[in-house]
């Protein structure tokens, strides 16, 4: 049998952060991932935005995770050559309602220390973005985007350059609670099992079913996993009509159907919140009727026939219709009473942007 100080389940923006902190520490570290290569799930089906964190709960593992995160984000991309920009976000109103939302935001934003958050009119909002239509705005200066595949790259250079093993088309299918730590079931073409002190479940849309297949883990501690699909249309045959990220008032489930630009100068919308039991990344055309009419209400020169089909990805909820949104739950031994074992649940938007900020906050639970 193997051994080896830690196993890492995952290797998504999150694993890849995890493997990486451990690793500059100097623990001896593999990330086992079921797939064929790096960031296949949440990480690579996103919007690829630097959040600022002004929507989320006061004191809040996605607040504050996600303003320490942002900012560290920031500098490892730049001292890394990470292609980033800064551009801004505009959060709009456009009935009368959605004032009152957009001062709470406002509000929520400052108690989360998220930074400069500015109010506009429509007539300051005009001469910063003259196609949008709203009756006001929030200005965010802090939000970005960034290219998330040459960041999980960094990452993992980063990682195996101070020692960490990553082994692909390797599912962790088990295990159980040992006398010195840890016995991880590794599948695969050459299955072993291999024996740890420390064990981070960072598996993203598996870390339940991952979780319940080790023996010896309270079944109670494991939430049940919500599953929202949210899909994505490219704006195609014109210009972006924008140069900032462009969201509505967030609705249940999700932050709406916004504006994003990627750093080639492309405009995509989305996601929507589509509640399923099942993963399945095909993005229905006809979702496109909700898109034109959600995206209308901000943008309405928005032309026929101009969105066609991108991508969809699947966000690995704890809470779901009608229901609160949830918090992370990142369970050390508090939660669970197992030394040395972090499973990480509900890591969803703004999980990309908390990346950094969450390896740090593993490494403290495991005491390194």
């Amino acid at each position: 049998m193997d051994r080896i100080e830690c196993v890492v389940i995952g290797a998504g923006v999150v694993g890849l952060a995890v493997a990486r902190r451990l690793a500059l520490f100097g623990l001896e570290v593999v990330v086992v991932e079921a797939a064929s290569s790096i960031g296949t799930g949440i990480s690579s089906r996103n919007s690829e935005v630097i959040h600022g964190g002004m929507y989320y709960p006061t004191d809040s593992l996605r607040a504050r995770l996600c303003v320490a995160g942002r900012e560290a984000l920031y500098e490892y991309c730049a001292s890394r050559g990470i292609p980033h920009r800064q551009l801004g976000k505009l959060i709009v109103a456009t009935e009368p309602a959605h004032e009152a939302k957009l001062t709470a935001i406002e509000q929520q934003g400052q108690v989360n220390g998220v930074g400069e958050l500015i109010r506009l009119t429509t007539d300051q909002v005009q001469a910063l973005e003259p196609q949008l239509k709203c009756l006001a705005a929030l200005h965010a200066p802090t939000t970005g985007i960034l290219d998330s595949h040459a960041y999980m790259l960094a990452l993992r250079g980063d990682a195996e350059d101070h020692g960490a093993q990553l082994a692909f088309n390797s599912p962790a299918l088990g295990g159980h609670v040992g006398d010195r730590g840890f016995v991880v079931a590794v599948g695969g073409t050459d299955p072993v099992m291999i024996e740890c002190r420390a064990l981070v479940n960072a598996a993203g849309l598996a870390a339940q079913a991952v979780a319940a297949k080790f023996d010896g883990l309270p079944a109670p501690s494991i939430p049940r996993q919500v599953l929202a699909k949210g899909s994505y249309f490219a704006l195609t045959g014109m210009a972006p009509p924008f140069r900032r990220l462009i969201y509505p008032i967030p609705p249940e489930g999700g932050l709406g159907i916004h504006v994003t630009l990627d750093l080639g100068g492309q405009a995509r919308f989305g996601p929507d919140v589509e509640w399923t039991d099942q993963i399945n990344y095909r993005v229905d055309s006809e979702r496109s009727h909700a898109f034109y009419q959600a995206i209308r209400q901000y943008w309405p020169y928005l032309p026929d026939g101009a969105l066609s089909p991108a991508y969809a990805g699947v966000r690995p909820k704890l809470s779901g219709p009608g229901e609160p949104a949830a918090d992370f739950q990142i369970q050390g031994p508090a939660e669970h009473g197992i030394a040395g074992l972090v499973n990480l649940y509900g890591i969803e938007s703004p999980g990309l942007t908390a990346s950094l900020a969450i390896a740090d906050h593993v490494a403290e639970i495991l005491g390194v």
